[in-house]
């Protein structure tokens, strides 16, 4: 099963693309689809999708797991991650694809164990998880990929469940 992580963001949108087979985790593909900060919103929103629509259909994935809002004290950026994320939601839509969504609490316990991990934390635990030669750059990036690991896991456990109640 191949997933698909994304941290949206209209400045910085990280993307891994991550494939779990016979219970190993292969990072497949990330980086990052960056914006001018200078460019119109809806034309950075456009570099986004159009971006992320030729990921998805160069490597087909199976879901997409994507970071749920968390408004903390920065609301400032709230407003442009919220609208990256609705490119994300849409791009998913668009290749009917199924969507994870998870909250960041949810990703630090899916890879460290504990839900207050710090990100020096996720982001070592995604570089030994995936088996990575160094961590990856940016920080976006790496949360992406430990979202990207998340979803794989929780889809995963998704399919057991179905499975499982079939055959009650």
């Amino acid at each position: 099963m191949l997933a698909l992580g994304i941290d949206p963001g209209t400045a910085i949108c990280g993307y891994g693309f991550v494939e779990q087979n016979r219970g190993r985790l292969i990072a497949k593909n990330y980086g990052a689809i960056t914006t001018n900060s200078k460019a119109r919103m809806q034309d950075r929103l456009l570099k986004i999708h159009t971006e992320l629509d030729a990921l998805i259909k160069k490597f087909q994935p199976e879901v997409i797991g994507v970071e749920k809002l968390f408004f903390g004290r920065n609301t400032t950026t709230a407003i442009p991650v919220g609208q990256a994320r609705g490119v994300v939601l849409l791009c998913a839509a668009q290749n009917n694809l199924d969507v994870v969504e998870i909250t960041p609490n949810e990703v630090k316990m899916s890879i460290t164990g504990y839900g207050g991990a710090t990100k020096e934390q996720v982001i070592y635990m995604v570089t030994r998880i995936l088996n990575l030669a160094e961590p990856p750059k940016p920080d976006d990036v790496a949360d992406a990929l430990a979202i990207a690991i998340s979803a794989a896991y929780e889809a995963n456990s998704l399919a057991r469940r179905n499975f499982f109640e079939e055959k009650l």
